[in-house]
């Protein structure tokens, strides 16, 4: 085993962000990495293991670039940009500065940026692809992300309107006998989508557009007979669909329209022998041209950390 030491001088600007405070930044790191990682002023000092510290230099340059790019750094970053740089190890391209291009600012003016390698890839089918499915468990960011990429088209006139959807399965559809008008029926199924929309927009700019349906929030069932031009449309929760219902929705998309499908095979609430229209579609559709096909995993998960526990567990329990 070869030992390496290096001294590293850091922009006085970047340096409180790349550190974190307190240098709690570095203490994660280094307790990840296995390496010594401490700071006096803007310099760096690093020693350990040469492979460690060679990895850590590329964390940190990782790092570093996204502190420039305006992200702030957290255990989240550290995490996920080690994950990045593992998985590159493992025979994948390593992907450089993932974070550093916002797709969209929020309407208090937080950067939305792609957090792990996965959603990066999620990110760039939803962009270069006419129709694309994210497939992942809870709390990858499947959903926000469409809902992002589908307000940045919005803003940017690639497209007229948004129509986003969900099938409510929880009501057996028959929305009829719930009280309320259309919006107040399907509000608590629709919730997640209308968070979204609202972190991004804000109260008035969403009801605005509310108001004038350039955005437009319904259930699957209401998806039937019509065609969509110039829209972005998302479907969420698709492992609820059937393959009835499926069909239907992918064949509503008009001219000038994309489309992002969202699911978790894992979660899926249909009757007992009823197929999922997500698992088969997925089948169905794989080697068609200008369909992607992006699988999420645990490591892809931006909520707590413990959720990303709670799902290792169970796909060890019961693998997929």
């Amino acid at each position: 085993m070869r030992n390496s030491e290096i001294t590293l001088e850091i922009d006085p600007q970047v340096a409180p962000v790349l550190f974190g405070e307190y240098d709690q930044n570095l203490k994660d790191l280094a307790a990840r990495l296995e390496v010594s990682l401490s700071a006096r002023g803007n310099t760096l000092y690093l020693s350990g293991d040469e492979e460690k510290v060679d990895k850590t230099l590329a964390v940190l340059e990782q790092l570093r670039n996204q502190a420039e790019n305006g992200v702030v750094l957290g255990p989240h970053e550290i995490r996920y940009t080690v994950d990045v740089l593992d998985r590159g190890e493992q025979g994948s391209k390593v992907e450089k500065d993932f974070t550093a291009m916002p797709i969209q600012v929020t309407n208090r003016g937080k950067r939305v940026t792609p957090r792990t390698y996965g959603q990066k890839i999620y990110v760039e089918a939803i962009r270069d692809h006419m129709l694309t499915f994210g497939i992942g468990p809870a709390g990858t960011g499947k959903t926000y992300l469409a809902v992002t990429m589908a307000v940045a088209a919005l803003q940017s006139k690639q497209v007229n309107r948004l129509v986003l959807t969900r099938p409510a399965v929880e009501a057996g559809e028959k929305l009829g006998f719930l009280p309320g008008d259309l919006h107040e029926k399907v509000d608590p199924y629709l919730r997640p989508l209308t968070d979204a929309l609202f972190d991004l927009l804000g109260a008035e700019l969403y009801q605005k557009y509310m108001e004038r349906r350039v955005i437009e929030i319904a259930p699957l069932a209401y998806m039937r007979g019509r065609t969509l031009d110039d829209s972005f449309i998302i479907l969420d929760e698709a492992q609820n669909t059937t393959t009835e219902q499926m069909k239907m929705f992918l064949t509503r998309m008009g001219w000038g329209s994309k489309v992002v499908v969202t699911g978790d095979i894992t979660q899926m609430d249909l009757p007992r022998g009823q197929a999922s229209g997500l698992v088969d579609a997925a089948e169905v559709l794989q080697d068609v041209s200008g369909i992607a096909l992006v699988y999420l995993g645990n490591q892809d998960v931006v909520r707590h950390e413990m959720v990303q526990k709670i799902i290792r567990a169970y796909e060890r329990k019961r693998p997929t």
